[in-house]
């Protein structure tokens, strides 16, 4: 009767076992899971920065008018009444570089 009872209990140890590392929820699963949700943690992160910055340049944007005028002199190369635009082209590199330097724009007057 002894030994039956030995029997079951290390099979019933052994279906543990097999059900603890390769069965729904076993180690391997928790595993790839925890690495899941690092990985989530991580871009859920990156996103929060962004967000910051982009609500940030939205309150400039609305409170400020120096953004404004910062924006509309950038992307749409806009100035200012009784300002004078002076636009400086560098030459180009002598054939010896490896890069030609940017032009440069730049308003005149005060912001």
């Amino acid at each position: 009767m002894l030994r039956w009872i030995a029997l079951i209990l290390i099979l019933l140890l052994i279906g543990l076992q097999i059900k603890l590392w390769s069965g729904s929820g076993s180690m391997r699963e928790v595993d790839s899971l925890r690495v899941a949700l690092k990985k989530q943690t991580e871009e859920n992160a990156r996103l929060l920065q962004r967000n910051q910055a982009l609500d940030a340049d939205v309150h400039d944007l609305k409170h400020g008018e120096q953004a404004v005028e910062a924006r509309a002199r950038t992307e749409l190369g806009l100035i200012k009444p009784g300002e004078t635009f002076y636009q400086v082209v560098e030459q180009p590199a002598p054939a010896g570089s490896t890069a030609p330097a940017p032009a440069a724009t730049a308003p005149a007057g005060s912001p």
